[in-house]
């Protein structure tokens, strides 16, 4: 009986199975009695029980079985060359030389034979040597013994950088000079142009820009042909008012605004295409060329009405210019349009002991001369534009009710010229020291502030959009009190120049975000405004989530610093974060970040699951297509959760990777797709997070496709691992509860 004893590597590199091949076919051929066991300790051993003699490498056990310790150049190829790349996993540079003319079982030969078998047993053209030696019956018997000891770690590809990508499936690039292409779907988006008498507060970033924002970059991740443009309202009462309080030029005031505004929204991430300010040259001719047609054809008169007048300063106040005590309430600051305690609109006439705001002089009543746009000689043009256009366009529901309410109690003749120095000015004699009321001329900025973006291109390119109603749609976005310029006043007077007008399509109109149960008030410190939000420390990606989430679309909603950090931890990073994170890791730490050859009939149900993403897509594409950006915003996160519970059903884990690796390439490649579809399904919301993910996935920007596509092909090569998101500590919520809570009374004190 031999008092031999063979022990193998219990590893898992190729160097290992190499090594046990040697041992196995080396015992089978010379000491067929002796069946190769796993060493419990690391490496290989040959050890005579009898006299304690001991080898600890494959290549002597080998010899010292076969007694041969003759060198020869296969054994030298074997060490000095073949080695080296078994042990990088580089197999692919194994080459397969003819070095014997006949197989024999000799130890040169099974040293050779064992170190090619990882890069030539299943290549169909390797050595005739390499064939005949392993259809020996003794080897093949031995083969299959190493191998089944040896558990071996799958090989890993090697990480390029290298893009395996459809192409066809990704958002093309804007050019320079976006205008409205033939057979393409032509969207021109605009958001109520705030006004720069003050900060933005977060309800008037969700009601016009930022829900604008949104549909935008869903319109071009869709590749539609889309333009966004906004800018300024600079003119007007509450400018010259504001300007006067802080003692500078209103020019000086809306240049400090509109740059305070521009940071905000840059930093909100708001991509306009161009935003402008509403005082230029363009304004004014535009402005002027629809006054005077409106002229022409006869839509607006002249009134002469009583007005307040300071004697002090010579001039006609502006209804804000006025204060007084109110005559409901008899509140002593009321001013000359609102009563701010009572909240009764008033006229400035009725004011008791009325007063000048800007030198407290006693103002008297004079005559004066304005021009009124004829709404009701319009109103039957008006109304039957506003019922095609709000069924066609299917505009919000409260848009509708407003402008209903106004045509149904019948369009009264409103007053387009007020009697102030800052604005467009009056094209007309006589009325040199009045300007165009603010309201009739802001909405015309969107029309002058598109003209602006192609001054430097072709000047009149404007025109195509906004004189092109038949391959245009026009989308705008506001909150509600804005809504009856915009359906009533801006139509009538579009309608009334005879000119043909690209109108409102669609109007997406929010109701007010209130603040912790209340209002946001500036002068009180009351609310988050928008440069307050940066302050915070919280990116923009988590804020525009949660304005998002919260959108008052239907009825009044209420932001909260408690479900604001929930939302963060509850649903970004536990939901969307943890999906992205898990597979990304487990990618990179199984397959070295390369997506696998991969078969989808190796998942169970697969067709059962991809249903059910392309369900979900079919919702969120539905519902952005109505501009019901909250519920697309739930279905993004949903198609999210649905990859976390693809990942949870199918139990990806390093025993699946091990124990069933085709089915663990599939569930891998498959959810590293699904990852790619999240991120251009969330890219309207959180831009930023979508260009993480993206450099994660070492991919371009993907366009919302009508159904999953497994764009990501087999040998793509992703990126680093990042974290979209960090928990925000519970403790924070007191904290800024605190900080943006308004003053109490002894800090006024």
């Amino acid at each position: 009986m031999s008092t031999l004893e063979v022990l193998g590597s219990k590893g898992t590199t190729l160097v290992d199975l190499v090594s046990n091949l040697k041992l196995s076919i080396a015992t089978s051929v010379f000491e067929p009695t002796l069946k190769v066991e796993l060493n419990e300790e690391n490496g290989v051993l040959l050890k005579d029980k009898k006299s304690g003699f001991e080898l600890v490498e494959a290549n002597a056990i080998v010899k010292y079985l076969g007694k041969d310790f003759a060198s020869h150049p296969a054994i030298e190829k074997e060490e000095i060359e073949i080695y080296g790349h078994l042990k990088s996993n580089s197999i692919e540079k194994i080459l397969n030389e003819e070095l014997f003319d006949k197989v024999e079982l000799i130890p040169s030969q099974i040293i050779l034979f064992s170190a090619l078998y990882p890069a030539h047993k299943d290549n169909e053209k390797a050595s005739k040597w390499f064939i005949e030696f392993s259809k020996n019956e003794k080897v093949a018997s031995a083969v299959k013994h190493a191998v089944s000891i040896t558990s071996l770690e799958r090989p890993v590809a090697k990480n390029t950088g290298e893009r395996k990508i459809k192409a066809h499936h990704l958002v093309k690039k804007s050019e320079a000079s976006i205008v409205p292409k033939p057979n393409e779907r032509n969207i021109l988006i605009t958001s109520a142009l705030p006004y720069v008498n003050n900060v933005p507060h977060l309800g008037n970033i969700v009601g016009s820009v930022l829900s604008a924002d949104i549909y935008a970059r869903y319109a071009k991740n869709r590749n539609y042909n889309t333009l966004f443009v906004c800018g300024t309202d600079e003119y007007g009462t509450a400018t010259e008012t504001k300007a006067l309080q802080d003692k500078i030029t209103p020019q000086q005031l809306c240049d400090k605004y509109h740059k305070i505004h521009k940071e905000v929204y840059d930093w909100f991430d708001i991509g306009f295409d161009y935003f402008g300010r509403t005082p230029t040259t363009q304004q004014t001719e535009i402005a002027h060329d629809i006054f005077l047609k409106l002229y022409k054809n006869g839509y607006l008169e002249e009134k002469t009405v009583p007005q307040l007048y300071c004697e002090s300063h010579n001039k006609f106040l502006a209804d804000r210019y006025v204060e007084g005590t109110c005559p409901t309430c008899s509140y002593e600051d009321a001013r000359g349009d609102q009563c701010d305690k009572c909240g009764n609109l008033l006229d400035p006439l009725e004011l008791i002991n009325p007063r000048c705001q800007v030198d407290g002089a006693t103002p008297v009543v004079r005559n004066s001369t304005h021009i009124y746009l004829k709404l009701p000689e319009l109103e039957e043009k008006v109304a039957e534009w506003v019922a095609e256009a709000s069924s066609k366009g299917a505009w919000s529901k409260n848009s509708k009710t407003i402008t209903d309410s106004w045509i149904k109690k019948g369009l009264e003749s409103r007053c387009i010229t007020r009697d102030l120095s800052w604005g467009t000015s009056v094209p007309l004699e006589g009325f040199e020291s009045k300007v165009l009321y603010v309201w009739f001329d802001a909405t015309i900025g969107y029309v002058s502030i598109t003209a602006n973006y192609f001054k430097d291109k072709d000047p009149n390119d404007w025109i195509k959009w906004w004189k092109n109603p038949e391959n245009v749609d026009l989308y705008q976005f506001m909150g509600k009190d804005n809504v009856p310029f915009h359906t009533v006043v801006f139509p009538a007077s579009l309608i009334g120049t005879g000119d043909k007008w690209t109108k409102l399509h669609h109007l997406s109109t929010t109701e007010y975000l209130q603040y912790e149960g209340g209002k946001f008030s500036k002068s009180r410190g009351v609310g988050v405004f928008g440069n307050n939000a940066q302050e915070t420390g919280v990116p923009a990606s988590v804020w525009r989530y949660y304005l998002a989430s919260v959108r008052p679309e239907s009825s009044d909603s209420h932001f909260s610093w408690e479900e604001f950090v929930t939302k963060n931890n509850s649903e970004l990073l536990a939901n969307l974060g943890n999906f992205v994170n898990r597979i990304v890791k487990f990618a990179i730490a199984k397959y070295n970040g390369v997506v696998p050859k991969f078969d989808t009939k190796n998942i169970p149900d697969y067709d059962k699951f991809e249903s059910e993403v392309n369900t979900l897509l079919s919702t969120y594409i539905e519902n952005m297509e109505a501009v019901s950006l909250r519920k697309g915003l739930e279905t993004a996160m949903a198609i999210s959760s649905r990859g976390n519970l693809f990942l949870q059903d199918n139990k990806l884990d390093n025993s699946l990777y091990a124990n069933s690796p085709e089915k663990s390439d599939a569930v891998v490649a498959i959810a590293l797709n699904l990852v790619y579809l999240v991120s251009a399904i969330i890219y309207p919301f959180m831009p930023e997070t979508t260009v993480q993910i993206d450099q994660i996935l070492n991919a371009p920007a993907l366009s919302i496709t009508d159904k999953f596509e497994l764009v990501l092909e087999e040998g793509h090569n992703i990126g680093k691992a990042q974290y979209l998101f960090k928990r925000i500590d519970e403790k924070k919520i007191d904290e800024w509860r605190a900080k943006y809570g308004g003053q109490k009374d002894d800090d006024k004190k």
